[in-house]
């Protein structure tokens, strides 16, 4: 997964970002009202955490940001704030849950994942693409029952060309979802290439059909069409 932490309190977000990291996702941080809004209109995130008290601004103003630009991000609130008021006010701009601080890392990656599925997935632990399944869960691939290892970018890559399948993806969007906005976009893409290459051929030597096409001067499409 792919998550922004929008936090100013330093304890909480380190938590929180060393929890996520290390459970395999990229993680970014925003501190701040104007550093937040510049990455929710840049970037896409599977879950953007949202912590409705920043410094500069009002974390609520963020989702109708969101919501202005048409963006289907999910979204967590992360809040000390616990009235009714406070919690229909943030569903009702578009948050996805709202969880009150003090809370355990556990529960709240356990939202994080249901807002992910639910989001690109219709709620589904186990992706299936005709012969290809995935469980995203227990990060498992097989093809026509049977297990195929791939690494981590391998998997990550794999995920979301099917949560994004029949869709043509740039080798930006492509850079960006799995290294984060630290990633040098740069002309050079050979990087994204070999990822592609060793997926086809993993899943090729499986024994599925060739469902990853190349859509020359902009990226791939997963698709069996």
């Amino acid at each position: 997964m792919k998550i922004l932490v929008i936090e100013d309190e330093q304890a909480l977000s380190d938590s929180i970002l060393a929890y996520f990291t290390g459970e395999g996702n990229i993680c970014e941080l925003a501190k701040d009202f104007a550093s937040a809004s510049e990455k929710i209109a840049l970037y896409h995130y599977d879950c953007i955490l949202l912590d409705l008290g920043l410094p500069d601004g009002e974390g609520l103003e963020l989702l109708t940001q969101l919501k202005s630009a048409n963006k289907k991000d999910g979204v967590l609130i992360i809040s000390a704030r616990h009235s009714l008021d406070d919690r229909l006010a943030g569903l009702d701009l578009g948050a996805d849950d709202y969880l009150v601080k003090p809370f355990h890392l556990s529960e709240l990656k356990a939202r994080v994942s249901a807002i992910v599925r639910r989001k690109n997935f219709d709620g589904n632990n186990v992706i299936a693409f005709n012969e290809v399944k995935v469980d995203v869960t227990a990060m498992k691939i097989t093809v026509n029952d049977q297990p195929v290892v791939l690494t981590k970018k391998e998997f990550d890559l794999l995920v979301y060309f099917l949560s994004n399948k029949n869709k043509v993806v740039t080798k930006n969007a492509m850079a960006e979802h799995l290294w984060g906005d630290e990633m040098d976009l740069s002309d050079d893409f050979d990087f994204i290439y070999t990822h592609v290459k060793n997926l086809k051929k993993k899943l090729s030597e499986a024994g599925a059909k060739d469902y990853l096409r190349s859509v020359y001067g902009i990226g791939y499409k997963f698709s069996s069409q």
